[in-house]
């Protein structure tokens, strides 16, 4: 078989134990997958006329790094708009959208992310403080959060949305006011879906070329692959346009969702996707929610927040979604279930449980995603259950703070508050963590997610003092978070997360050693040359 590429004078670091292997070079074969390790004389006599050969100048190569929680596709689109996440309050809100405004073309809509709830303090979060900013404008502004948004008088006008309505999910709302009228807020997708419906979408074209570009800037942050956390939409055939064409710059798993009200021949189509796909993604398990955000007041708390709020499941019926995840799991399929309240983590581990204990195939791999706080008596279960603790520390330094004195922490009280993303405990249990962004809700750049695993601390104010800075990983277990932990995750830990002959040529190349680099210096860690089966999708021009 030909040698596809070679590597010499690099320094090939083991996430298994920390150390630098012996070997400096390695070679990877036509089929994407790394041939042999050896020095730098023995692996570039490999070499043959068509091999793409790489001087790495003692660059530190890593397995590559996987995003265990991303969403490709709704962020390409999302994040197009005009971003909010930097506004600090209510007149820089204003501010950033008057500005907007000017360049808009009359009649057309104004679409913007990020917005932070804390900008509006103690009081309740809705479209009123910018009614005289948007007034006549259609505008949709999405919530850092990305399960509410806010909607503008004109925007609700032509959604035709002027009071309450009922969904399937049980956290879905269109907040209204005493008197029955829209607040402008709009609570989980099913709300969100009533304005977006009727605002104007991206051409085929435009979306495909979004994503494109969005998983280049990926690559070129250093990661490899990515679990996408939804199949919504055009996503499915966006992913195989793209591979076929041979621009699909990661390895994708795609988790399509099931919502409540999913039947039984709805729940045989999303068992029947399993194993679909193309060459660099395919159709790996399902996303499931049990609850929605604390921010918003959707949570499943065992206790409600401060507001009386957070006190119900997302699936009307919790017993439902037990039933899906029984059935799930006896046909062999991964389940990745949205849980950040106490309440809605214990309810998944409970319906894993007894999806054990009712029989089917070993070796399924469940997940909870995020785990925003939950109790002692939570944290052993994941390792006694095998269930993956996915977590996204970035969202503890940039949406919360250390005195409690966030929108998240308000609303749980210091109890709960102090108990905030508790990597550290879950990794203590035994469980397995697997570390992701959930972009757009926070930016994908790994090293930043790895750093904020470490320092725990706001990436725009590093001199901030660290939330539950006991709750830190190492820079070893941040490293296998994004390496081997998500390998496991998909059950590819023969094929992925080592530098070992006959695994996947999925490759990370650093300026320098990620582990022995400060936690707060980590972010801007050079990304040399970044590799998806034995191909370069990323080569910094010097190289």
């Amino acid at each position: 078989m030909r040698t596809r590429l070679v590597l010499f004078s690099a320094r090939l670091l083991d996430p298994g134990t920390g150390a630098f292997l012996p070997q400096t070079a390695l070679a990877v074969s036509d089929d994407g997958r790394i041939a042999a390790l050896g020095d730098d004389r023995e692996i570039r006599a490999l070499a043959g006329p068509a091999t793409t050969v790489v001087d790495l100048k003692g660059a530190v190569v890593t397995p590559g790094f996987v995003d265990g929680h991303v969403h490709p596709v709704s962020g390409a689109e999302l994040t197009h708009g005009l971003d909010l996440s930097y506004c600090a309050d209510l007149d820089d809100v204003r501010e950033v959208l008057a500005r907007e405004i000017r360049s808009l073309d009359r009649g057309a809509w104004l679409f913007g992310w990020g917005l932070d709830p804390n900008v509006f303090g103690d009081a309740p979060v809705g479209i009123a403080p910018f009614d005289s900013v948007l007034d006549g404008i259609p505008a949709f502004l999405l919530l850092f959060d990305a399960h509410s948004a806010l909607a503008s008088r004109r925007a609700l006008e032509l959604a035709g949305v002027d009071g309450p309505r009922t969904f399937a999910q049980a956290s879905a709302e269109v907040v209204c006011d005493a008197a029955g009228r829209p607040t402008g807020l709009l609570q989980e997708d099913a709300a969100c879906e009533l304005v977006e419906r009727v605002a104007p979408r991206p051409t085929r074209e435009e979306s495909r070329e979004r994503l494109a570009t969005a998983l280049r800037s990926m690559a070129a942050a250093g990661l490899t692959g990515g679990h996408a956390m939804d199949a919504n939409g055009d996503s499915l055939a966006l992913y195989g346009e793209l591979d076929a064409a041979g621009d699909l710059a990661l390895r994708l798993r795609v988790a399509p969702w099931c919502q409540p009200g999913t039947d039984a021949d709805g729940l045989r189509a999303l068992i029947e996707r399993q194993g679909t796909g193309g060459a660099l993604w395919r159709v790996a398990g399902v996303k499931l929610f049990m609850d929605g955000t604390i921010d918003n007041g959707t949570a499943w708390l065992e206790r409600p927040d401060c507001h009386g709020e957070s006190t119900h499941a997302f699936w009307p019926d919790p017993a439902a979604y037990t039933h899906i995840v029984g059935e799930l799991h006896r046909a062999g399929v991964p389940t990745a279930t949205h849980a950040i309240g106490d309440a809605a983590v214990r309810h998944v581990l409970d319906s894993v449980e007894k999806a054990r204990a009712a029989g089917g195939p070993d070796g399924v791999r469940h997940r909870v995603e995020h785990i925003e706080t939950v109790p002692d008596d939570t944290l052993r279960r994941f390792a006694e259950l095998g269930v993956l603790a996915s977590m996204q520390p970035t969202h503890c330094c940039d949406f919360t703070r250390a005195d409690h004195t966030d929108n998240w922490s308000r609303r749980l009280g210091e109890e709960r508050a102090a108990r905030a993303w508790r990597c550290r405990d879950l990794a203590d249990s035994g469980a397995t963590v697997v570390l992701g962004s959930d972009w757009p809700i926070a930016p994908f750049p790994p090293l930043g997610v790895m750093a904020g695993a470490r320092h725990r601390r706001p990436s725009r104010d590093l001199g901030q003092a660290p939330h539950g800075p006991e709750q830190a990983l190492t820079a070893l277990e941040a490293l296998r978070g994004m390496t081997t932990a998500p390998a496991f995750a998909a059950g590819e830990e023969h094929e992925a997360g080592r530098l070992a002959p006959g695994y996947r040529a999925d490759l990370t190349v650093l300026g320098a050693d990620p582990l022995t680099t400060a936690a707060t210096d980590l972010p801007d860690l050079p990304v040399r040359l970044t590799v998806v089966a034995g191909r370069p999708t990323f080569r910094a021009s010097d190289l």
